[in-house]
């Protein structure tokens, strides 16, 4: 199903789940290239920007969460970009379908902004472009705020729920490291002048759009990159607290099992059926049982002393 924005000479279509006629529509209306059409097909597919001569055609991914808002999943934005239009086509990020329902409401009211906005097929680029950063900008904060919700949490006992959270949250930084960080140079080209536009400079100047655009993804990818850290850096910390735990377990066992076992051998070797002296006086119970109490003391004070508490 196609949908379209018309406003002056400037058109947005939207196409949402294409078939081959629609593929063909494109092929016959505006003469893409077949191979941009071939990608529109797939999926998984590089960011890049394919320049042509009356045309581009851009491949961008961007983050969200699944529908149960912990994983992170990457869609592709697939746009052709020509003077007059702007053709976003695929199952594209939600951001793009909430913008086009949005232009097309304030359109039909005759709101200024929205006019504004479809000034040009640059202006609405852009547009698009930024409200893809600023949703990218709120999924990125949620992260930094798990980030910090497990340095708050690192320190207490509840240790499957922090080792869930520690997994969840370093997955989901290394698939934002991996969507990031190839697309970075494909937005350096807006900025660096090697995607020029279609606007008049003298008119509207876009290198300031461009480079605010690649401003915020800039900062973004910092923060990827330093949450990234963070949470190797907490992930290990968790891991040594994890360790010195199971060694103070440990150490209590051995000191338990060191203490019962000379009891044990005593009691051992009294419970034996032979005759040792003072077997039959009344007292050898209490004189073995007292034995057996100095010698525990002993030994707990012993290894108190040498644990240095």
């Amino acid at each position: 199903m196609i949908e379209t924005i018309q406003y002056q000479s400037l058109k947005w279509q939207h196409i949402t789940n294409p078939s081959e006629d629609d593929f063909r529509y494109l092929l016959e209306s505006y003469n893409f290239h077949p191979l941009d059409i071939d990608d529109c097909r797939g999926t998984n597919q590089r960011p890049k920007i394919d320049e042509y001569d009356d045309y581009y055609f851009l491949i961008l991914h961007f983050p969200y969460f699944d529908k149960g808002n912990k994983f992170i999943r990457i869609r592709e934005v697939k746009i052709f970009w020509g003077r007059d239009y702007i053709i976003t086509i695929g199952k594209s990020h939600w951001v793009v379908k909430k913008l086009f329902d949005e232009m097309q409401t304030d359109l039909v009211e005759e709101n200024e902004a929205v006019q504004e906005r479809l000034a040009s097929s640059d202006l609405l680029l852009y547009h698009i472009l930024d409200r893809l950063m600023r949703e990218t900008y709120t999924l990125i904060a949620r992260v930094g705020s798990e980030v910090d919700l497990i340095n708050y949490d690192i320190f207490n006992k509840r240790a499957r729920s922090i080792i869930e959270l520690i997994s969840i949250t370093r997955r989901n930084i290394i698939l934002l490291n991996t969507t990031f960080k190839p697309q970075l140079r494909v937005l350096h080209m807006f900025e660096s002048g090697g995607i020029k536009g279609f606007v008049d400079p003298e008119v509207l100047d876009m290198e300031d759009y461009w480079g605010n655009i690649l401003d915020q993804y800039q900062k973004m990818f910092d923060s990827i990159e330093d949450y990234g850290e963070l949470i190797e850096g907490l992930s290990k910390t968790f891991d040594s607290l994890q360790a010195n735990r199971t060694n103070d377990i440990m150490k209590v066992l051995t000191y338990f099992s060191t203490i019962m076992l000379p009891l044990t051998v005593v009691t051992g070797m009294f419970g034996m059926n032979v005759d040792f002296p003072f077997v039959a006086s009344k007292t050898a119970f209490w004189m073995i049982l007292a034995a057996m109490l100095v010698l525990m003391v002993c030994l707990i004070l012993f290894f108190r002393r040498r644990s240095g508490r």
